[in-house]
């Protein structure tokens, strides 16, 4: 039986091969072959896109949509990328901008706009967002009435200044005339609905606005693709290794774990975090489910799923940071006019927050009424912890390695302790299984050029992504040399990963290593300072071509040293403050200058 079909997309020749392939099957192979198609279009949507009908230009009125992305480690930058690949799905033209890269006298001349933005520091802009911020809230912004904008902030509802860049955007777009198409939404660590959210309801608001019929369409679900380990479906890693880093007498339990990658296809660059999924202290669950006076049973509604209360509480929550907007909320159910005094005051709010929980929060405020249900909505959801890879793919093939310090403290007549640390330090065995994702980080990479020389800044547990970088560059046979600057408090029991750089140092590897170590003598001694006292090295680095690399505490450790540089550049550059600022800014713009602190 031949096919004959008059509008047919395929050529004379075509459909006379297709009708004789036909011919010499049987019934089951047909069905077979029907699944195959299926199947074989399924994975070329996976890997390039949904096949979509985008209308003739002709029938539509033209919308070009520019969207630029601040982003200190690469969330952002991801959410941007997914909102250009479903507005052009949508027959929108996009033009997809790190705003380092866009010239801000340009904004006078875009019509659509989307701005996507990260918090970095106490409410700043990440380092690429500097220039557009700065820009926009100086003299020389124009008037802005032609543009319809939207904005998106990434943030941690747990910090003071929570989406605070992408809160200033918005305003001061605003404030020159723009007019937001849709308003902005400010999400918090488990960021990917309401992102999703906002992306289909600016693409409804644009194909509206431009007549488009299209509508927006959903990517190809990465749950489809096997094997795609990310955020949405980590990877249970299983533990190789464990073993504490920090020696007898110290004030710290640090640890260096390996897991094993194998069998999951995760690929990993030098500077990239490791996402890990952990799990709360089973005996603060415990304590918290019965001050709340709940069965451990219960059944709670989680997605349209029923899950034990303990589970929930277990797996899913976070019960031991404690966020305005849940703050917020939970005033208004307990009717508590004194937290509500509290949350008006702020200093006299973050004094309270400081060591407390949400159990600390109940006993304090409690709430009548409140059953299992409303209480887990009050909660978001556990957010992965970041770790900083230790160690270079190259060198350890399906293998990750990561660094941990475990944080334990008492506060308000309790014992208290970090959710990932201690769990990977108290409650993981080897052979233990570990629920993990590549984070990757963009602006915290290496030079492409193996010759050039680099100066690492790690104190404490900032110290492990340099372990990454070393041992990529001795796998790459790297020629560039290599500075280190580490610190901690005591030489004897706090020098991490000791071994292994005095190696590196004898073999060549590592060119410089300068230590401090703040608590073995009377006047405490810190990298900033070791950094001072080497100026004049540092700066002929520097007009060599040397990048700069930070990791560690972002409150002291990062201001510090960054201070300590503009020192540098001013005294050996002969250079007044401005044209420090400028120096060390135009260094950041060339990736020379990259920061991972948290």
């Amino acid at each position: 039986m031949n096919i004959r079909l008059d509008n047919a997309p395929l050529t004379d020749e075509q459909l006379a091969q297709l009708n004789n392939l036909l011919q010499g099957l049987e019934s089951w192979q047909v069905e077979w072959l029907s699944g195959y198609l299926s199947g074989f279009r399924a994975a070329q949507e996976a890997m390039q896109g949904p096949i979509v009908s985008v209308p003739d230009a002709e029938q539509t009125n033209a919308v070009s949509l520019t969207i630029l992305y601040g982003s200190q480690t690469g969330n952002t930058e991801d959410v941007a990328s997914l909102l250009a690949e479903k507005a052009q799905a949508s027959g929108i033209e996009t033009k997809l901008v790190d705003m380092a890269d866009y010239k801000p006298k340009q904004l006078k001349n875009e019509e659509y706009l989307a701005v996507l933005s990260s918090t970095h520091g106490e409410g700043d802009p990440p380092d690429n967002a500097l220039d557009l911020y700065e820009f926009l809230h100086g003299r020389k912004a124009p008037e802005l009435k032609q543009l319809q904008y939207s904005v998106l902030s990434l943030g941690d509802s747990s910090y003071e200044y929570f989406c605070q860049t992408g809160k200033d955007f918005d305003t001061r777009l605003s404030a020159l005339g723009a007019t937001a198409i849709v308003p902005r939404v400010d999400c918090d660590v488990d960021y990917d609905e309401a992102a999703e959210a906002w992306i289909n309801d600016l693409i409804e608001a644009l194909s509206a606005t431009a007549a488009i019929s299209t509508p927006a369409l959903n990517l190809p679900a990465q749950a489809a693709v096997k094997n795609v380990y990310d955020r949405k479906n980590p990877f249970p890693a299983e533990v190789l290794e464990k073993q504490v880093l920090s020696g007898r007498g110290s004030n710290k339990e640090v640890l260096h774990l390996e897991l094993s990658l194998e069998g999951s296809g995760l690929q990993y660059q030098p500077g990239d975090a490791l996402g890990v999924y952990a799990q709360n202290d089973p005996v603060l669950v415990a304590s918290l489910i019965e001050s709340l006076g709940f069965d451990p049973d219960t059944q709670i509604d989680i997605d349209g799923e029923q899950q034990q209360l303990s589970e929930v509480l277990l797996y899913q929550r976070e019960i031991t940071l404690l966020t305005r907007p849940m703050l917020e909320q939970w005033a208004t159910l307990a009717q508590s006019e004194q937290l509500n005094s509290l949350l008006a005051d702020k200093a006299a709010l973050n004094e309270w927050l400081a060591g407390r929980d949400v159990l600390d929060l109940f006993q304090a405020y409690p709430i009548n009424d409140l059953d299992a249900n409303s209480f887990v909505n009050l909660l978001r959801k556990l957010p992965p912890r970041m770790y900083s890879i230790a160690s270079s793919q190259s060198a350890v093939e399906d293998e990750v390695h990561i660094t941990v310090a475990a944080v334990r403290y008492s506060a308000h007549e309790r014992e208290r302790a970090g959710v990932a640390s201690t769990w990977l330090a108290d409650r993981l065995s080897e052979d233990s299984k570990v629920p993990v994702y590549i984070d990757g980080n963009k602006n915290f990479k290496l030079p492409a050029d193996d010759n050039t020389p680099i100066i690492m800044i790690g104190p404490g547990t900032g110290v492990a992504p340099f372990r990454s970088f070393m041992q990529e560059r001795e796998e790459r046979g790297a020629k560039g040399r290599n500075w280190l600057f580490f610190g901690d408090q005591h030489f004897l029991s706090d020098f991490l990963y000791q071994v292994e750089w005095l190696g590196w140092r004898k073999s060549g590897l590592l060119t410089r290593l300068d230590v401090a170590f703040s608590r073995d003598q009377v006047e405490k001694i810190y990298v900033q300072h070791r950094l001072r006292q080497n100026a004049i090295e540092i700066w002929n680095w520097l007009q060599e071509g040397a990048h700069i690399y930070v990791c560690g505490d972002a409150d002291n450790m990062a201001p510090d040293v960054n201070e300590a540089l503009l020192d540098i550049i001013s005294q050996e550059g002969g250079k007044n403050r401005d044209e420090a600022n400028e120096y060390l800014r135009q260094l950041t713009r060339d990736k020379r200058y990259q920061r991972d602190v948290y």
